[in-house]
């Protein structure tokens, strides 16, 4: 069966090498721990953007550096002092994570300000332990619907002056006049548009603005419709993600694969940028899209899901066509034990003022069990029971949410909502050694009480209690260009 030959793709990352998974793969490593800041970075090859130096791509939800206010787009400027014009990545990197220090200072400059100083404490972890967002990547079939890597791309036309111009200068805007006879439906577009630059440090101004924005849009019937192919019929449907709702959202499009000739409606959607400071009526940045529908779409809903996707490259640009996206998504029950990878059953750390410290578990505590779960079994016996239960659970998922994971895993499927019960009995099943299940006991799949309540049996010494967890439900979502 091709969906027993594709889990090996699934599981080429076992729960071992978790251990050194993103987000803490780009970290220092010293005296038997890792420690990371939580941001990747580019060096930009962008003339309108940080040339040469350190741009951040990326934010790991609830890292240092998260915590500390860094923007995905930064410019660091300096790091301890150190300009970083010209360094290599591997100066950058030794710069980011000096030996011996907790912290990290960097001078960064963005469109909210030229330079603003930054510290950053580094997070650190034994280089065995294994954190629950890690483990609630390892067990994402558990709950696709909470824990998931998605690809999806959008037929993104974007632009940049050829100008030579620093658009870290333009930082505040405002809107052209609004079309009378579309007042609504433009109100509610700018809007959007309004909050994505407010998020990039921006300000609006109506009075003085350093840019305007505009924004075009076309829907109606394809005039020259021919009717849609039936081989593309049957292609895998399109998603895009929905930052407001954080799923991903099928949507009524053809693929970049289909002719014109097959869409029964056509839909256009872009918004520019104007200088309104150096040179008056220049465009400065424009990104359109065009796409094929086979059904009706309301302009405004295409506004909400696009607009935070297509701000995403400004003021950086990657690509200047068919922008790939990947979206991250992991919902779990955080109590803040950090487990030791070669004993799993061994608390390595507790974070402080957790749920799980807040209940009284400690650092070297052994967890016999989780609800009924022992767990007195190695890393790689967790692996093959997860692996048996992933092939026995498919007959209870819903094919109607079939997808393919980031990993390449072509059969993620959510679970049938009329077989949540038979799924939970699956869930108790001690074949399948299930005690991580506990990440996802918020759900009625895994959980019918509705009692987000978890039991840990720990031993400490010659003792024995039952600890009541009360874990806390964390959701942490990223979208960042490929």
């Amino acid at each position: 069966m091709d969906m027993v030959k594709t889990l090996s793709s699934l599981f080429r990352l076992s729960l071992l090498a978790l251990v050194v998974m993103l987000p803490w793969s780009a970290s220092s490593q010293a005296e038997g721990q890792i420690c990371r800041l939580g941001i990747t970075y580019e060096i930009s090859q962008n003339r309108h953007w940080g040339y040469g130096k350190p741009v951040i791509r990326s934010i790991v939800p609830n890292s240092p550096a998260e915590l500390s206010g860094l923007r995905r787009d930064d410019i660091i400027e300096s790091i301890h002092g150190v300009a970083t014009e010209g360094l290599t990545e591997d100066e950058i990197t030794r710069l980011l994570n000096p030996e011996g220090e907790s912290e990290v200072v960097m001078t960064v400059r963005n469109l909210q300000a030229n330079s603003t100083q930054y510290l950053v404490r580094k997070d650190c972890k034994e280089s065995s332990a294994i954190t629950e967002d890690q483990l609630a990547t390892a067990f994402s079939m558990y709950s696709v619907e909470s824990t998931f890597e998605q690809d999806f791309t959008c037929p993104f036309r974007t632009t940049i002056t050829t100008d030579e111009v620093d658009l870290a200068q333009f930082r505040t805007f405002a809107f052209t006049a609004v079309d009378e006879s579309n007042q609504e439906l433009e109100n509610a577009i700018n809007e959007q548009i309004r909050r994505e630059l407010l998020k990039k440090g921006m300000s609006y101004d109506p009075l003085q603005p350093d840019l305007l924005i505009q924004t075009f849009y076309y829907f109606d019937r394809n005039p020259n419709f021919r009717g849609t192919n039936r081989i593309q019929t049957q292609r895998d449907p399109i998603y895009r993600f929905d930052q407001t709702r954080n799923r991903m959202i099928r949507m009524p499009f053809l693929s970049s694969a289909s002719a014109e000739a097959e869409a029964e409606y056509l839909l256009q959607f872009g918004l520019r940028i104007i200088d309104q400071k150096e040179a008056p009526g220049r465009v400065l940045w424009e990104c359109e899209a065009n796409e094929l529908l086979e059904d009706t779409y309301r302009m405004e809903e295409y506004a909400r899901i696009h607009v935070p996707l297509m701000c995403l490259q400004y003021p950086f640009v990657k690509y200047t066509r068919n922008v790939p996206f990947r979206v991250s998504k992991r919902q779990y029950n955080y109590t803040g034990i950090q487990f030791d990878i070669d004993r799993l059953e061994r608390v390595v750390k507790v974070d402080p003022n957790s749920p799980a410290q807040i209940a009284g578990v400690r650092a070297g505590d052994i967890i016999e069990r989780i609800e009924e779960h022992r767990m007195d079994h190695s890393a790689e016996e967790f692996t093959a029971a997860y692996k048996r239960f992933i092939t026995r659970s498919m007959e209870y998922r819903d094919p109607r949410t079939l997808f393919t994971d980031a990993n390449g895993f072509r059969y993620c499927m959510a679970w049938d909502t009329f077989k949540y019960t038979q799924v939970a009995e699956l869930f108790q099943k001690r074949d399948f050694l299930s005690a991580f299940s506990y990440l996802y006991y918020f759900a009625p799949y895994v959980n019918p009480s509705g009692n987000n309540v978890c039991t840990f049996v720990i031993k400490r010494g010659r003792n024995r209690s039952d600890v009541m967890v009360r874990p806390v439900v964390r959701t942490e979502v990223t979208v960042d260009i490929n």
